[in-house]
């Protein structure tokens, strides 16, 4: 009875894995009784820790929202697509995110830039960094939202708090003049302070013209592209590859 209100009370206390931890030890004497006091709680400990950080990247990975639950460890680097693992090795040890620098992703449609965003948004979170994923488009509709109904703040809080920000499909339909003065209050909050990855199929050089307001443009790319590291992948679209169909294959 009294194991019972103990695992009860733990529960109350939302120590949820000790409780667990526990509970296990209550049912399977035998597999415990040959360890000590002092081990057994070490056990129940390390499973609360593990049950909470668990829950944490649970919560992380949720808020992330990320398009792909792509891992870094499964990475293809056979696709000639000019991705060096050592280049993703510098990028796992998050230094650059602890320093607020910045990546830019290029390359063709389907050459693999938001496989690897999301891979490193996935990672960022298991070390503990609030995510968020955002393609270029929903990002400002969610914006011109917020115009309307007074959030925008609000959201613009938000987006300012993520460690780790993801804008995906960059450069694909031309910016209004709100939309820019948007990207601009973006990039001045987290300038320094946040990482900001994009991804685009459009070539930095061009990023300027694309803003197509050179003041804005300026001050934009001045925030993004200062600290930014840079990869630009290449090669066929690695969908094309990995979908290729026989005639037999395609519906009759």
């Amino acid at each position: 009875m009294l194991e019972i209100q103990s695992v009860q009370q733990l529960r109350q206390l939302r120590l949820t894995g000790l409780a667990d931890a526990l509970e296990a030890q209550f049912r399977q004497p035998n597999t415990y009784d040959e360890l000590g006091f002092a081990e057994r709680i070490g056990l129940a400990i390390e499973q609360e820790i593990t049950y909470r950080n668990d829950k944490r990247l649970q919560r992380l990975l949720s808020a992330a929202r990320l398009k792909e639950m792509a891992r870094l460890a499964d990475v293809d680097y056979s696709h000639p697509r000019g991705l060096k693992p050592s280049t993703v090795a510098a990028l796992q040890s998050n230094h650059w995110i602890s320093k607020g620098h910045n990546l830019v992703m290029t390359g063709p449609t389907g050459c693999g830039k938001t496989y690897l965003a999301c891979a490193l948004g996935h990672h960022a979170c298991v070390q503990g960094h609030p995510t968020r994923y955002f393609r270029a488009s929903r990002l400002f509709e969610q914006l011109t939202i917020a115009h309307g109904d007074g959030s925008y703040l609000k959201l613009l809080a938000q987006i300012a708090k993520a460690d780790v920000l993801i804008i995906d499909d960059w450069g694909l339909e031309p910016l209004t003049q709100v939309q820019k003065n948007d990207l601009l209050e973006i990039m001045e909050d987290r300038h320094n302070k946040k990482t900001t990855i994009v991804t685009s199929q459009l070539p930095v050089e061009n990023w300027h013209d694309f803003i197509n307001d050179p003041t804005l443009a300026d001050a934009i790319l001045d925030r993004l592209l200062h600290n930014a590291h840079k990869i630009n992948l290449k090669g066929e679209s690695m969908r094309k590859l990995m979908t290729t169909l026989t005639e037999d294959d395609h519906l009759k």
